[in-house]
C-alpha cells in the first residue's frame, strides 16, 4: 500500500501532512510505502533527504505523487486540479471544512474518493491520539499570545529594573478550551498576570491548575457543556450576564486573546465594539475565533485594524506560522489514524466504526455528510 504526501499549494499554508518521524514510523511499523513530492516539507523546514533517511521515496512532481497512491495524506482540502489527479477507490485523509466546501465534496464522491475529514475525529478516550484540531489549537493558543506581546508596547512581565519597577501586563483569556488553556500557560510563561473566562466547570478547574484567576465563577454551570466538551450555544438571559462579566473585566486588560468557537457555527460575538471603547489606550486584542466570524465585533479576518486606540488582530492559520512542529503534531495524528485503519498492510474502511464512520464524508460515490 502507497501513502502519499503531496506539496500544499493554499495561500499562507506552510505546513506538510507528514513529517520525517512520521513517515519513519508509517514504513517501520505499518510496513507501508511513502512517497513524498518534492520540496513538500521544505517550508516547514524538511528537507528532502530527511524525508529519503526516513523511508520515503521522493517524487519530482504532483503528477507523480498522486498517481498510483493509495492513500492521500494532506493538510488543506483539495483543489479541483488535486482531485482530478486523485485515483478512484483512493482515501484522503484531510481537512475538509465540513458544511463550507460542498463542490469539493460532491466532487470527491464523482471520483469515487473516499474522503475522511480529519475535522470529524470523534472525541473519544480512544481517538486522542488522532485528534487534528486539538494538537493544531495548542499551536495557536500559544502562537497568539506571542502574536499580541510583540504588537503590545509594554512588557509581559514584572521587571525590576535601574529605571525603576515596571508593572507585569494584564492578560485576559475568553475561551479555555484547548488552545485557551495553552494561550494561559504561555502568557503565564511570559510573566503577565492571567485572567480567563469560561463557562464549562471542567475549563474552571483547568484554569485555576495553571495558575490564572478564573473570571465571573457566577456563570459557570454543568449545563453548559455540550457533546464532545465543547459549549452549546447560550440562551439570550445567558449571553447578556456573559457579556456584561466580560464587559466588566475587559476594561482594564492590556492584552485579550478570544479562542471561544462551536462547532459548525459562527463564533459567538463576546466582545462588542462598546467594550472595545472602553479598553486602555495601547491595549491588543487577537482573535482566534477569527476563521469563524471572530469574537470580537470589530474583527477583521486576516487583518490587523485600529479602534478607539485598541488594536484587534484576526489572524488566519496560525499553526501554519509554526510548520515545523505543527507538522510533526499534526503528523503524528495522522499516523494514528492510520494504525487504526490499516490492517495487515491494507486500508480497511469501516463505515461501522465509531472513528471511521465519523469521519468519513464520501465513500462509493456517494455524499455521507
Amino acid at each position: 500500500m502507497r501513502i502519499t504526501v503531496p506539496t500544499e499549494t493554499a495561500p499562507r499554508e506552510q505546513r506538510v501532512a507528514l513529517a520525517p518521524d512520521s513517515v519513519a514510523r508509517l514504513v517501520k511499523q505499518l510496513k507501508v510505502e511513502v512517497t513524498v513530492q518534492r520540496g513538500a516539507g521544505l517550508r516547514a523546514g524538511f528537507r528532502d533527504d530527511a524525508y529519503q533517511s526516513a523511508g520515503a521515496t521522493v517524487v519530482p512532481d504532483a503528477a507523480a505523487a498522486f498517481g498510483g497512491a493509495q492513500v492521500v495524506a494532506k493538510v488543506q482540502p483539495p483543489t479541483a486540479d488535486e482531485i482530478a489527479r486523485i485515483d478512484a477507490g483512493t482515501a484522503l485523509l484531510s481537512l475538509m471544512r465540513p458544511g463550507h466546501t460542498a463542490d469539493v465534496v460532491n466532487a470527491l464522491a464523482a471520483r469515487k474518493v473516499s474522503a475522511l475529514a480529519l475535522e470529524l475525529v470523534p472525541r473519544i478516550t480512544r481517538a486522542q491520539s488522532m485528534d487534528v484540531l486539538s494538537s493544531q489549537s495548542t499551536v495557536a493558543g500559544y502562537k497568539g499570545v506571542l502574536v499580541g506581546a510583540s504588537a503590545l508596547g509594554k512588557f509581559l512581565p514584572m521587571l525590576t529594573t535601574a529605571a525603576g519597577n515596571i508593572s507585569p501586563a494584564k492578560v485576559f483569556v475568553i475561551g479555555a478550551g484547548v488552545a485557551g488553556l495553552q494561550a494561559i500557560a504561555t502568557a503565564r510563561r511570559l510573566g503577565g498576570v492571567v485572567s480567563a473566562f469560561d463557562v464549562r466547570p471542567a475549563a474552571r478547574e483547568q484554569v485555576l491548575s495553571l495558575g490564572a484567576t478564573f473570571v465571573a465563577n457566577e456563570l459557570v454551570s454543568a449545563s453548559a457543556e455540550a457533546a464532545g466538551g465543547y459549549a452549546r450555544s447560550q440562551t439570550e438571559d445567558e449571553q447578556a450576564r456573559t457579556l456584561g462579566a466580560i464587559g466588566n473585566h475587559i476594561k482594564d486588560q492590556d492584552l485579550v486573546v478570544t479562542t471561544a468557537q462551536i462547532p459548525g457555527r459562527a463564533a459567538p460575538r463576546l466582545i462588542t465594539a462598546e467594550m472595545v471603547a472602553s479598553m486602555r489606550a495601547g491595549a491588543v486584542i487577537v482573535d482566534l475565533a477569527a476563521e469563524t466570524g471572530g469574537n470580537c465585533e470589530l474583527s477583521k479576518p486576516g487583518e490587523t485594524v485600529q479602534a478607539n486606540d485598541v488594536t484587534i488582530i484576526a489572524p488566519l492559520n496560525l499553526p501554519a506560522t509554526v510548520a515545523f512542529h505543527a507538522s510533526q503534531m499534526f503528523g503524528r495524528n495522522i499516523f494514528e489514524l492510520l494504525k487504526h485503519l490499516v490492517k495487515d498492510g491494507a486500508l480497511v474502511l469501516d463505515a461501522s466504526d465509531e472513528i471511521t464512520g465519523a469521519m468519513m464524508m464520501t465513500h462509493d460515490g456517494k455524499v455521507l455528510k
